[in-house]
């Protein structure tokens, strides 16, 4: 079974920059992926996909700023978020879109004003 670790996550002034990374335990590469944002009382809300292919897409909130990659050889699911904002912040965690692995514990995003 996939396993998923987040890291990468910290705490980071406003137009700055992290770059988080997925690790999985087993293959993905033959998945679309996808990384998730959440914060208290809010709903997990997908921020950027991408293909096993590697075709990407992104909420509008976050379009030209984060750019989404992964590498099939490591099994690693990355997010590179540019010109953080406040708004940003929340536990991000990666997944399969629709037919979940089981969730990592997300890592943990501070944008400071």
């Amino acid at each position: 079974q996939v396993q998923l670790v987040e890291s990468g996550g910290g705490l980071v002034q406003a137009g700055g920059s992290l770059r988080l990374s997925c690790a999985a335990s087993g293959r993905i590469f033959a998945f679309n992926m996808a990384w998730y944002r959440q914060t208290p009382g809010n709903q997990r809300e997908l921020v950027a996909f991408i293909t096993g292919s590697g075709s990407t897409d992104y909420a509008d909130s976050v379009k030209g700023r984060f750019t989404i990659s992964r590498d099939n050889v490591k099994n690693t699911l990355y997010l590179q978020m540019n010109s953080l904002k406040p708004e940003d912040t929340g536990v991000y965690s990666c997944n399969r879109p629709y037919n979940n692995f089981m969730w990592g514990q997300g890592t943990q995003v501070t944008v400071s004003s």
